[in-house]
């Protein structure tokens, strides 16, 4: 296939976006031209996320949209949906190609050389049969922050999660490659990296390293002036990883910790790792480090069996919890999960009105937040994005500023002082 015009749409983790950057990224190698996903393009390439019913449903959305704007287009799917639902999407109108994990990252070759068709109206190339090996990715493409996967694949099984199955068993970069793709990513002028992965506390096992070893090796480079850590599970997320963290001049003072439920018995329901008391230890050691340090979770809502008293366990533990927000989720019902086969789902009336009361409870945390970083001063780092005039950035926290677009001021750290917060949540630089 000639070079033409070629567009992605990624769904889910950030994971999933290092991967579709770096396939691009070898499109746009090779001469090809990429283009929005809401514009007409020879090909489509969809990332596409399983993680819960509403993210399949925005999958064959994309497809369907796709189709529309270029009825001769040619739709090719990777990712979790198709690793485990490849016959479903192989169905649908415009799909030309199927790739599952295992083998993805040959779609440049397979648009190139369209042979050894397996199926007869699309090529389904997913054999059901997960690559064991690791290979790294990196967003490009914003001067200002790179997601990297360093780590791939979970070995948790949690009762509710599919990605197991999607991604297979966990396996992780080595920290010399891990250090050699900082040194390419710095070349492009990025500022900010975000170490990312299905389960990056797990990195570095198979080869006798460990996440610890990566953060000190980090520390000592010079290439990158600040790194983020992407979601960590509480278990894995040790008492020297924060010291780490704390006694860093480049690590920001940024978790993201997910909780799923404030009630054990639902915790051990869902095969988690840990109990709420751990949780509580892990937020009280940040907070006696880093008063002022981001703390983000997620929970789920409507897990199988979740009483009223179960919730209220949830609520007052987050409640009284030193967390900034959260993100909350439905229970989505997964095939082949050990939480599909229970019995006792909650009504999606119910659902939803404990969703919606997690949802303000988050509201009143970020808030409260925000509120206590007024009157310190931050550093930002200034995004090229121009909102209606505007632009924006991040503190070292994480907190959301903006002020009136200067394009000098774009990809540069700068310290600034927190006064006013805008109508949109934002704190507001004049």
């Amino acid at each position: 296939m000639s070079p033409g015009t070629i567009a992605f749409h990624h769904f889910g983790c950030k994971v999933n976006f290092a991967e579709a950057s770096s396939l691009s990224r070898e499109f746009k190698e090779n001469g090809w031209t990429l283009t929005g996903f809401h514009e007409k393009a020879d090909v489509y390439v969809i990332s596409s996320c399983a993680v819960t019913a509403v993210a399949e449903k925005k999958c064959r959305a994309a497809i369907r949209q796709a189709h529309k704007l270029n009825p001769q287009a040619q739709i090719a799917v990777i990712g979790c949906f198709s690793e485990l639902k490849p016959d479903e999407l192989r169905e649908m109108d415009g799909v030309e190609l199927v790739l599952g994990h295992s083998d993805k990252f040959r779609l440049f070759q397979e648009l190139e050389n369209p042979k050894g068709c397996k199926c007869s109206k699309s090529r389904m190339i997913n054999e059901k049969q997960i690559n064991e090996s690791f290979i790294p990715s990196y967003s490009y493409g914003d001067r200002t922050r790179t997601f990297l996967k360093i780590q791939d694949g979970c070995d948790y099984f949690c009762s509710y999660c599919t990605i197991p199955l999607a991604r297979g068993k966990s396996r992780s970069d080595s920290i010399a490659n891990v250090l050699r793709s900082v040194e390419k990513i710095a070349g492009n002028g990025v500022k900010e990296i975000v170490l990312t992965g299905v389960n990056i506390g797990d990195f570095g096992a198979q080869q006798g390293e460990t996440f610890l070893n990566l953060l000190s090796e980090l520390d000592n480079q010079n290439a990158v002036q600040r790194f983020r850590i992407s979601s960590i599970e509480p278990d894995l997320l040790t008492d020297q990883i924060i010291d780490r963290v704390a006694n860093s001049k480049i690590f920001q003072p940024h978790f993201h910790i997910p909780l799923q439920s404030g009630s054990n018995k639902i915790l051990r329901a869902m095969h988690r790792k840990y109990e709420r008391e751990l949780y509580q230890q892990r937020v009280d050691k940040i907070r006696s480090l880093l008063p002022l340090a981001c703390i983000a979770t997620d929970v789920i809502v409507g897990f199988p069996g979740e009483t009223e008293d179960d919730f209220i366990d949830t609520y007052r533990f987050l409640e009284t919890l030193s967390i900034s927000y959260m993100h909350v989720f439905t229970y989505s019902k997964r095939e082949n999960t050990l939480a599909s086969k229970c019995g006792n789902q909650i009504p999606d009336m119910m659902n939803k009105e404990r969703s919606d009361r997690l949802h303000a409870l988050s509201a009143d945390k970020k808030r409260s937040f925000y509120q206590e970083n007024s009157g310190r001063d931050g550093a930002v780092l200034w995004e090229s994005n121009n909102v209606t005039g505007f632009m924006h950035g991040f503190t070292e926290n994480y907190i959301r500023v903006k002020t009136f677009f200067k394009p000098e001021w774009v990809n540069q750290i700068m310290k600034i002082r927190l006064d006013q917060i805008d109508d949109d949540g934002c704190y507001l630089i004049k």
